[in-house]
């Protein structure tokens, strides 16, 4: 796609926009926009300009600009997405929504919260709570992403096994679609089938479809207690096996399986020195129930503890207070910065598969790391199948080589998981990192049903090109 560059006077009429002050040019404070949280010297690219506008009709004005002028516009958060989805691959506009930042409504008697794009996720629950309410649909950086971002790429999280992620909590959506028209789509309806759920597509589309300016998000009534088991097993399967029993046998749905393999939980308890019997482990489950009474909450963690050690686990900590479980939890938090002591330069994944297929995956994976003499732990989330298969360069190995291996290794990891009957995102999204691979889990039919869609929402392709898919 031949975009045009931007002007000075395409500057001059964004500044008249947005005003002069919300414009900025210089390369210096440009930088921090030209990437994400995927590796700089990978994906990074400048952006031409990036204004920062305050209202929906501002933006409207600036994709009706960017249209008439053939220039491609870039939405941008917090910059905390894992898939380069709000990096400026073809330069132009970046929209920052970090001035549309409010949290405008809290609905009590429709348990919704009206919100902008700019709102970091967690402030929404900090007023809601002495209300006995809260936001479910979070991800695991929820310290840090801003709503937009979360509905850009229907982002999920640790508790997604008892909650879901972030679609099932969007009821509206204010939109201003690439050509600048601004859209009202949903309300504070819990249901509604009034022709095409339009903003469902919206979700998750990352950014390619429109500019979301508002959300209606659904509340939910806030757990009062928790308890968190550490449960040890021999091997992946008996660990994995432990999802459907706890779940059918159990009769309970937790708020959070988490999944470590052996190199996982290796490596994280020596990078905290921790002295749980972790050498004896293949694998790792975290799981972690909520309730809004303790004596339930307690009976359904024993429950759980039992069962496992009924099943084979070697051990089954009980974590029921703040200490036990921060002490639990980091050990699945920092696998990520315990990896990072190995070697800086990773390739962190998101792939999905079954959750039964999960024992046939791990090997596979082993298989692949063994070839490629490279580490590739594997943990995330057991309840839905989502894993972050994390490549790891091996500091042997120079620059040159670990870019060659990291395409070949990554192309035979989605082939397994294709194989499994998964995918290659599960949550982190697609973006330019993972376009190049979309055809090897996407068929020719599906993503030209994709294309249609794009064109009918963006006839010039300007809105956050070269994501998901190319258009050719």
């Amino acid at each position: 796609m031949n975009y045009n560059k931007v002007t000075p006077e395409i500057v001059e009429r964004l500044a008249a926009i947005v005003g002069a002050r919300h414009v900025v040019t210089s390369e210096e404070k440009m930088e921090s926009f030209s990437h994400d949280e995927t590796p700089v010297e990978q994906y990074a690219h400048m952006p031409e300009v990036v204004v920062a506008p305050r209202t929906a009709q501002e933006i409207a004005e600036i994709m009706k600009l960017a249209n008439a002028e053939l220039i491609p516009v870039t939405p941008y958060g917090a910059g905390s997405g894992l898939s380069g989805g709000a990096i400026p691959v073809f330069g132009g506009i970046v929209i920052s929504n970090e001035r549309m930042n409010k949290i405008l409504e809290i609905d009590y008697d429709n348990m919704m919260v009206v919100v902008e794009p700019g709102v970091v996720t967690n402030d929404i629950n900090a007023p809601i709570a002495e209300h006995g309410l809260f936001y479910a649909g979070y991800p695991m950086s929820v310290e840090t992403c801003f709503v937009g971002g979360n509905v850009a790429e229907n982002a999920g999280g640790g508790k997604a096994v008892k909650y879901g992620v972030t679609g099932r909590y969007v009821m509206g959506m204010e939109l201003v679609t690439p050509t600048g028209e601004i859209v009202q789509l949903g309300g504070k309806l819990v249901k509604d089938v009034t022709g095409y759920d339009i903003k469902q597509l919206i979700v998750g589309s990352e950014g390619t479809l429109g500019f979301v300016t508002k959300v209606i998000l659904k509340l939910s009534p806030l757990p009062k207690f928790k308890v968190d088991l550490l449960v040890l097993f021999r091997d992946p399967k008996s660990a994995i096996n432990m999802v459907p029993v706890i779940m059918s046998k159990g009769g309970i749905i937790p708020t959070s399986i988490e999944f470590m393999d052996k190199l996982s939980c290796q490596t994280s308890c020596e990078y905290l020195n921790e002295h749980l019997p972790y050498h004896e482990a293949g694998a790792m489950l975290l799981i972690e129930v909520d309730g809004t009474r303790q004596d339930a909450v307690s009976e359904d963690a024993e429950t759980i503890g039992e069962l496992c050690l009924e099943n084979g686990a070697i051990e089954a900590y009980v974590a029921d207070n703040y200490t036990t479980q921060e002490r639990c939890w980091s050990v699945r938090r920092n696998i990520a910065e315990a990896f990072k002591v190995v070697s800086p330069h990773q390739s962190l994944e998101d792939i999905v598969v079954p959750i039964a297929a999960i024992p046939a995956f791990i090997p596979e994976v082993e298989k692949i790391a063994e070839k490629y003499d490279i580490l590739i732990p594997s943990y995330g989330h057991a309840g839905d199948g989502n894993l972050h298969s994390t490549l790891v360069k091996n500091p042997k190995h120079s620059m040159e080589q670990w870019f060659d291996i990291e395409k070949k290794a990554v192309v035979e990891l989605y082939e397994v998981v294709k194989k499994l009957g998964g995918t290659i995102s599960g949550e982190h999204g697609i973006g330019c990192k993972r376009k190049p691979f979309m055809n090897i889990v996407s068929g020719p039919q599906e993503l030209e049903l994709m294309r249609r869609i794009k064109r009918a929402f963006d006839p010039n392709n300007i809105m956050n090109p070269g994501k998901i898919f190319d258009m050719e």
